[in-house]
């Protein structure tokens, strides 16, 4: 009974520290996954990529929320000329 009280309690204050971190992290990861994104889709875009050997496999999967990201960078319509996603 102490026991589950002193869980509840640290728990609370955990929350209570991480939470205004949370929109930093989540920003963060964003800007991570974009750079990633950007990499894959180099090539594609017309920016030379000495990996694009090994990232092609991965285009398919960027691709499901590529309409999200170039409206997320300031691109009105697909940048890309053989995939409209608009």
């Amino acid at each position: 009974m102490i026991r589950e009280g002193l869980r509840r309690l640290f728990a609370f204050y955990d929350e209570m520290y991480q939470a205004p971190y949370r929109r930093i992290e989540r920003r963060a990861q964003r800007r991570r996954d974009d750079l990633f994104r950007l990499m894959v889709l180099s090539e594609s875009l017309g920016v030379p990529n000495p990996a694009a050997f090994y990232t092609l496999e991965l285009v398919p999967f960027m691709l499901e929320d590529f309409h999200e990201w170039h409206q997320r960078m300031g691109m009105e319509h697909s940048p890309l000329e053989g995939f409209r996603c608009c």
